[in-house]
């Protein structure tokens, strides 16, 4: 199949190498000439910019854009992708945004014709580079019957949510609960030894009892504690304090649109947020932690 893609950043990049993998020809764009010359060095196609994927004969378009400012400009500036594009071409949209923007967008690709997902996605690097991320799904079933292959190449579990922007619920409220449920771990876990616990051995009682979470079990924030999760390699790689810190925000400013409370997720946002202002924002985000083990 014939696939634009715009977008080759930390989880773009890779995302478009499994394309490549799964023997589809590949259009694409970036304004980092390293991150395009990675992709065209294994097999693809470079394009000149957006307007230029969209006149390139392909069959579906696939963004993984940083913000929905990105967004918008891509698909609905002046020579972005719904001004080039032909009638009939499916739009992927794989950035993590708030809800409403993405509904914005996919109402306009459907005045012109395409059909239009949001598919934002969880797993992290690691996953992109496995080709075993998690796809959110927003947009009708037949949409979702027909970007599945495609999805499949990059990613083992693929989530029809319902209709467009419905995906990107799921992301900001998923992403809500994990950053909550991070800070409650380093709550607990920097209890714990500071009353003289032995770290290994309380997170394997936490991890065999009710407190039992994916941010206690698989990615514990406190180092030694799990082989291999950032907390043992100096909170490097892994999903960055600052990408979280965006995340809540989504979420915060979804929760404002419907009148919802999200207090816990206010909250986290505001730790987060200090954190980031003390230098670490590059860090990932389970060096949360710091803060309570009063580490710089």
């Amino acid at each position: 199949m014939h696939i634009g893609f715009l977008g080759l950043g930390n989880m773009g990049g890779p995302m478009a190498h499994n394309l490549l993998k799964g023997g589809h020809q590949l259009y694409v764009f970036d304004v980092s000439a390293t991150a395009v010359a990675g992709l065209t060095a294994a097999g693809a196609q470079e394009a000149t910019s957006a307007g230029a994927i969209a006149k390139a004969g392909v069959e579906v378009i696939i963004t993984m854009l940083p913000a929905a400012t990105h967004v918008r400009e891509v698909y609905l500036g002046d020579d972005g992708l719904l001004a080039n594009v032909q009638p009939g071409v499916l739009l992927i949209d794989s950035s993590t945004i708030d809800p409403m923007s993405a509904r914005e967008v996919a109402a306009a690709a459907a005045k012109n014709g395409n059909p239009m997902i949001d598919a934002p996605v969880s797993g992290g690097t690691v996953g992109a580079a496995a080709g075993t991320l998690t796809f959110m799904v927003g947009g009708s079933e037949a949409d979702f019957q027909k970007a599945q292959p495609i999805l499949a190449a990059m990613g083992k579990n693929i989530v029809h949510c319902g209709d467009c922007g419905n995906g990107q619920v799921a992301k900001v409220a998923n992403n809500m609960l994990l950053g909550i449920s991070m800070i409650g771990a380093a709550e607990a876990m920097s209890l714990g030894v500071a009353l003289g616990m032995d770290a290994k051995v309380l997170a394997g009682v936490i991890n065999s009892s009710s407190g039992r979470c994916w941010s206690s079990e698989i990615y514990n924030p406190f180092p030694g504690v799990v082989e291999n999760s950032p907390a043992a390699r100096g909170y490097s790689g892994g999903f960055g304090t600052d990408l979280m810190l965006k995340d809540l925000g989504l979420a915060s400013e979804a929760a404002k649109q419907v009148r919802q409370p999200v207090i816990l997720g206010a909250l986290a946002q505001q730790l987060y947020q200090a954190f980031s202002m003390q230098g670490n924002g590059m860090l990932d985000f389970s060096a949360i932690i710091k803060l309570y083990r009063q580490e710089n």
